[in-house]
């Protein structure tokens, strides 16, 4: 029997086994091939989806948007001022009545209980645009873009470099352990993930085959690496009072050429953006006034250099979520 993930919610890859994981960067694949040769793809025609945004996003609404509409599906937008939810409607109300007017939900806020409650009261398929805890679209992405370079990605050693507390590295740690990766956190020791979490992806990797590490030590990190992976040092939400502190717990862990020189040579870099990676911004000015940082995560060589894979991901992001919405709506 072939893999059906119709009418499931995608709230984190914990909840997917490896095949239906590789079922979706699989049809994501294909989605990306017919984007690429024009070919018509309106398979969801005539369904309606709402996308619930409490934290701003590029990449994520455009590609829902997009995705939704080249699969043939009307959109509607609710940033956090257009909608009642938790103001004047309990979640509960509006994940029910959304559920009657929508066949599918996007959310992008905070708590993940939030997505887990419209999940639970809406009775339609829930996707998990990014909550403080896990960000598993943006996974399916990263997987692709490293199996786009590497083809079998078993084995290969993803490193992220910086806090790995935050909700890209927690994904980035389940997803590598469901597929037989090599997953290493290397920042600080009060940044590594909690250790409920790091408990249950040795419980998968146990099953799969993927390694766990952990260091604080970015030479050790760096070694035998394939994949070097940073984040910006403050996530969205956080308080500005946090950079002085973030700064010096992270600087160490930047993303430069001298970082990945220690990794293999046919290593790549990956980053989810935004990135912090010139003055070219207003953050980026700010920082670099009050802290004298040309960039934070990631100098300026490395994200425009050779080995960076970054806006392959960004556009990989608009394919995955395509396959995430058809595969659980068809």
């Amino acid at each position: 029997m072939g893999i059906s993930l119709s009418g499931r919610s995608f709230l984190t890859l914990l909840d997917f086994t490896p095949d239906e994981i590789r079922y979706l960067l699989g049809l994501a694949d294909e989605f990306k091939r017919m984007k690429r040769t024009g070919t018509p793809h309106r398979y969801l025609e005539g369904k309606q989806i709402v996308l619930l945004f409490e934290k701003t996003s590029t990449r994520t609404r455009c590609s829902f948007e997009v995705g939704a509409k080249d699969l043939g599906m009307g959109v509607t937008f609710l940033d956090s001022g257009s909608s009642q939810m938790g103001k004047k409607e309990s979640l509960a109300d509006t994940a029910k009545v959304l559920g009657r007017m929508f066949d599918g939900i996007e959310y992008r806020g905070y708590k993940q209980s939030v997505v887990e409650d419209l999940a639970k009261y809406s009775g339609i398929p829930v996707w998990n645009g990014l909550t403080d805890d896990f960000h598993p679209t943006q996974m399916l992405a990263d997987i692709l873009t490293v199996q786009e370079e590497f083809h079998d990605v078993r084995g290969r050693k993803l490193t992220f470099f910086g806090d790995s507390r935050n909700n890209v590295a927690n994904s980035l740690m389940v997803v590598c352990s469901k597929l037989g990766m090599r997953f290493c956190a290397c920042g600080p020791k009060e940044l590594w993930p909690e250790e409920s979490l790091i408990e249950k992806c040795r419980k998968i990797a146990a099953e799969t085959g993927a390694e766990l590490e952990f260091t604080d030590d970015p030479s050790l990190g760096a070694k035998d690496c394939d994949v070097l992976y940073t984040d910006i040092w403050l996530s969205m939400g956080e308080p500005d009072e946090l950079w002085a502190k973030r700064i010096e717990l992270l600087q160490k862990y930047q993303v430069n050429k001298e970082l990945i020189a220690q990794a293999k040579p046919t290593a790549i870099f990956m980053h989810c953006l935004p990135a912090f990676h010139d003055r070219n911004t207003t953050v980026g000015e700010r920082i670099y006034q009050t802290f004298g940082l040309e960039a934070m995560e990631v100098t300026d060589d490395v994200f425009l250099g050779p080995q960076a894979r970054q806006f392959d991901q960004a556009e990989n992001r608009m394919h995955t979520i395509k396959a995430v919405m058809y595969a659980t709506l068809k």
